[in-house]
C-alpha cells in the first residue's frame, strides 16, 4: 500500500510541474480522459461482480 502512495505522490508531483509549466490545457484533457475511462471500468466492475454472486 505504501508503493502505491508513492507512485501517487510522484504522479501529483509530475502533474503539478506540468499543471505550473503552462501545459494546462493538455493535462485537463488527460485527467478528464481518465476520469472517463474509470468510472465506466468501475460500472462494468460493478454489473459484472454482482452477476457472478447471483
Amino acid at each position: 500500500m505504501l508503493y502505491w502512495a508513492f507512485i501517487f505522490l510522484l504522479v501529483a508531483i509530475v502533474a503539478a510541474i506540468f499543471g505550473f509549466g503552462g501545459i494546462v490545457g493538455a493535462a485537463v484533457g488527460v485527467a478528464k480522459f481518465l476520469f472517463f475511462l474509470f468510472i465506466i471500468l468501475f460500472v462494468i466492475s460493478l454489473i459484472f461482480g454482482r452477476r457472478r454472486n447471483l
